[in-house]
């Protein structure tokens, strides 16, 4: 049993119906506030040695614990209006470790407008480990969830796929680049972009969406589970950085390397499905927020995730991206 099975056979129960749990399967909670809005809830925990590397900055890993949790806040079309954290402190850190990661987290919220609202501290004889919990808002109803994909639509995604992934790789000194990939794919992977304006955009438009953070390949299998459908994705039509260019230019095989691209996590792109006649308007969108947006697939009858290579075959896909266990 994977993470994904522990959370649908062993936790989902433990909901007890509630509905605005939305039996676990999503990117975050909703709970009503009055007649006209609903407040979405989600919370991303870290750890050192495995959500970022133990020599990471620590003004860069405050801020990519919030971000990832901004970026679920996109994935379900929210506007943010508050975070908590709580953070268990390595005994070796020291006041030094405490207040760069303090002023990563201060800048941060200072650039999106948002206050701290509470949390809790401690300190562990273990790895360093901090949990983000992000409120956001939206219009009661309106929230992006991964259930509504048909059959017909589009699969969209923003930005472009695989970078943080060469990032990690980059940082481990398994890959090297060009010095300005290099900065680009650590940055990629270090501080995401949490696609906040393109998902309010997207509540107009979408009929499911995520956040790309497991891997592309297994966050649309996300999407095809809850809205019980399939997707079909051209993997050859997978949107490249300059940095993601450089490295393919030297994999032998192309195929192998778009699906190591696709199934790389921490990206936070978000992958969307909306219906043909909205592709328009949410490339309009996209143009207003400064992100790129690529048309990678369509959603088609049956179940699960079809990936295409570079010459329309059916590539074997061993797994999709990353389960904690």
């Amino acid at each position: 049993m994977n993470e994904f099975g522990f959370i649908r056979d062993r936790l989902a129960a433990l909901s007890r119906g509630f509905p605005g749990a939305l039996d676990l399967k999503d990117d975050a909670a909703l709970l009503s506030c009055g007649p006209d809005e609903e407040l979405v809830l989600t919370q991303d925990m870290l750890v050192a040695g495995v959500h970022f590397l133990d020599f990471d900055p620590a003004d860069l890993v405050a801020r990519k614990a919030l971000r990832v949790n901004l970026s679920d806040l996109a994935a379900m079309g929210a506007m943010p209006v508050a975070v908590m954290a709580s953070v268990a402190w390595p005994r070796e850190g020291g006041e030094a470790l405490r207040e760069d990661w303090v002023k990563g987290l201060a800048e941060d919220l200072s650039g999106a407008e948002l206050p701290l609202i509470g949390g809790d501290t401690t300190v562990t004889p273990g790895p360093w480990t901090m949990t983000i919990t992000a409120i956001g808002t939206t219009p009661k109803g309106a929230a992006l969830k991964r259930s509504g994909a048909r059959p017909g639509d589009l699969v969209c995604v923003t930005g472009t796929i695989g970078d943080a992934g060469l990032g990690l790789k980059l940082l481990r000194g398994e890959i090297d680049l060009s010095d300005g990939s290099r900065d680009f794919v650590a940055t990629r992977y270090r501080v995401p972009a949490p696609r906040l304006e393109m998902g309010l955009a997207l509540r107009r438009t979408a009929t499911a969406c995520i956040d790309v953070s497991d891997g592309l390949l297994a966050d649309a299998g996300h999407v095809a589970a809850a809205s019980g459908v399939g997707l079909t994705l051209n993997l050859g039509d997978l949107p490249r950085s300059d940095a993601v260019a450089e490295w393919l230019e030297g994999e032998a095989d192309l195929d192998a390397a778009l699906v190591a691209l696709a199934s790389a996590g921490d990206d936070y792109e978000l992958l969307f499905t909306l219906p043909p006649g909205a592709f328009d308007a949410a490339y309009m969108a996209a143009l207003q927020s400064g992100v790129r947006l690529t048309q990678i697939g369509e959603v088609t009858e049956g179940e699960g995730v079809t990936a295409l290579g570079m010459t329309g075959q059916t590539l074997s896909i061993e797994s999709g991206g990353f389960t904690h266990f």
